[in-house]
């Protein structure tokens, strides 16, 4: 017969060779298992646009005379179901309704002396770059919420938090525990607008008040992944986006998730550990939300009586509901927080456009701008966004180790790998293109496989051929220099797959040199990720008006807290205002003195 490899996902091309000898027989328990159908419930964009011509449009109305919000807003729905439409949201104290309508009942409603504004339900974008997760987890529930800590380590400041000057605000002495009487955050609730949180991470579990989730309609806006099983049940967690946002605003001192060797155990600690976080969720598992969500959660925000909105989210278009609803969320004394974007572009992405929000560009950590930072009007600030530690879904973070002739070597769990840590005898299973590659060292009790890069082979097709040679763990070895130890997929999830990590081609060189020596691997999910954006600036800053706000929850406003950043802001000797850097990167101990100063002044 003949032996057909796959040479690539680009053209799609299979090179057949000539006849090949019997492949020999697979390892018992090596067969792949079926897996579960899935079905996604949450994972679609918005489509605005319907086959029949419909499209889905957020209405603002003006205020009637009815006696409550409740009544003026049921009095205008059913104006619009009379032009046609049909009501989907409502949001009564913000005068506005989303809806489906035909073209000609939208253009009724345009006409109509009490509309405002209708403006598409278009989608918006998480603003940080993906983070790939390892294997979907089961949900495990959550233990009661501990009381907040005000102990833990000075391990546990991150770069950002430092750069901001946080720690210098809440621990003058640099001991690792907050100082009393000092602001870090207490009385002040920051509703972060994202996709959710892990309600088991230790990180989260004492600032967390309230939440909601747009999506689905729970109580508790959980990040969880919207695929189910057949009977409906939920197979895993979703993103860590706004797991990672939340933790870089209000992560507690010695929380103490799963960190990398070497890393201080109590994890991370927010810019302002004692404020209260609102969960609002709007994103789904691929980052995906819409216009009429944000919209609801901003009025959700308000009624939970949020001091700071934070939205590490956008849209590249200007849409005129939203912009009516955030200039509303201002008058009413809210401070809206929100990134500029991430594609470089000279123009910022929306809410931050708007001049009711602030705008949040990143700069790396020696504070020069970050090449893929949205930029020019609407910049206000900036903050750290590039390669930021702070909390993601538990164990959701990939961890490889490589334990050879007791040395270490740096590697890099592939996508779908399983976790689990193994020993045994390294074996040379070359490319991988067939169960016998893994010649004689080959043995069903077990080994490590070493396979290359390479070959028009697919690392899914790799792996399975050693594990159906025996192996109980597999190391790729990359090919290409530059890459380091790659970035690499196993296509999806199997209950076939073992732990799998891709280590360099300088690790590679090395590892060839060992066949036949014990090798140990570990694959582990940990608790903390780098994740890189203006998403990850965003929350630095958020943090930072709640430790100022901190200082005098009664008696400071929203503006007062926002002319603090603005007029202490590091410009690095720049203009007063750069279309890269706003008004410079945020400086919450400068901040706090200047509110200092204003307290002098108010009576």
């Amino acid at each position: 017969m003949k032996r057909c490899v796959w040479l690539g996902l680009v053209g799609g091309l299979v090179a057949c060779g000539s006849e090949s000898p019997v492949e020999p027989q697979a390892c018992p328990g090596t067969t792949e298992m079926s897996q579960p159908p899935m079905v996604s419930a949450a994972s679609q964009s918005v489509s605005a646009l319907a086959s029949d011509g419909s499209e889905e449009v957020i209405i603002a109305f003006r205020q009637r005379v009815f006696a409550t919000a409740q009544a003026n807003t049921e009095a205008f729905v059913e104006e619009v179901t009379r032009a046609g439409g049909t009501v989907k949201q409502r949001m009564p104290t913000l005068n506005m309704v989303s809806a489906r309508v035909s073209p000609e009942a939208r253009e009724a409603l345009a006409r109509n002396p009490d509309v405002v504004a209708v403006s598409p339900n278009r989608e918006v974008r998480a603003l940080g770059f993906t983070q790939r997760l390892l294997l979907p987890q089961a949900w495990l529930g959550a233990e009661p919420p501990p009381q907040p800590n005000t102990v833990g380590s000075v391990g546990e400041y991150t770069e950002g938090l430092k750069m901001v000057q946080a720690n210098q605000v809440w621990d003058a002495n640099n001991d690792g525990a907050l100082d009393e009487g000092r602001p870090s955050g207490t009385g002040i609730k920051v509703c972060v607008v994202d996709s959710g949180w892990d309600n088991r991470h230790p990180e989260l579990k004492a600032a967390f008040v309230a939440g909601k989730d747009f999506i689905s309609g729970s109580a508790n806006a959980l990040a969880l992944d919207a695929r189910v099983d057949s009977q409906g049940n939920v197979l895993a967690w979703g993103g860590g986006h706004g797991t990672h946002t939340a933790a870089t605003i209000a992560a507690q001192l010695g929380g103490g998730g799963r960190v990398r060797l070497g890393e201080d155990p109590n994890g991370t600690v927010g810019v302002a550990p004692t404020a209260s976080l609102l969960i609002a969720r709007v994103l789904n598992e691929n980052g995906s939300g819409s216009t009429e969500n944000v919209i609801a959660a901003l009025e959700w925000c308000q009624q939970q009586e949020a001091n700071i909105v934070s939205l590490s989210l956008g849209a590249p278009s200007v849409n005129e509901a939203e912009q009516l609803a955030f200039d509303q969320a201002q008058a009413n004394g809210v401070l809206a927080i929100a990134a500029t974007g991430n594609s470089g572009a000279d123009e910022v992405s929306y809410p931050a456009g708007y001049d009711s929000v602030l705008g949040v560009g990143a700069v790396d950590f020696a504070g020069e701008w970050a090449s893929f930072s949205q930029f020019g009007v609407g910049t206000n600030l900036v903050g750290p966004g590039v390669g930021v530690l702070s909390a993601t879904i538990v164990g959701g973070a990939p961890y490889g180790e490589v334990d050879a002739s007791g040395q270490q070597y740096v590697s890099n769990p592939l996508e779908y790998s399983a976790l689990g840590t193994y020993s045994g005898r390294l074996v040379n299973c070359g490319l991988g293109s067939s169960v016998s590659d893994c010649g004689e060292g080959a043995t069903c009790e077990g080994f490590v496989a070493y396979v290359d890069r390479g070959g028009g082979i697919l690392f899914e097709e790799k792996v399975r051929n050693a594990i159906r040679a025996g192996a109980k763990a597999v190391i790729i070895g990359n090919n290409n220099a530059e890459e380091g130890t790659g970035n690499f997929t196993l296509n999806a999830p199997s209950a076939l797959w073992v732990p799998t990590v891709s280590v360099s081609l300088e690790s590679a060189n090395a590892l060839r040199g060992m066949f036949g020596q014990q090798v140990a691997l570990d694959v582990t999910g940990l608790d903390y990720a780098f994740q890189t954006g203006t998403s990850m600036a965003t929350p630095h800053v958020s943090g930072v008006a709640a430790l100022v706000w901190s200082l005098s929850p009664e008696r400071l406003t929203a503006e007062d807290v926002r002319e603090a950043l603005l007029k202490t802001a590091d410009n690095g000797g720049r203009a007063a205002w750069d279309p890269q850097y706003g008004s410079g990167l945020v400086q919450a101990l400068d901040a706090v003195q200047f509110a200092e100063g204003i307290l002098t002044q108010v009576p």
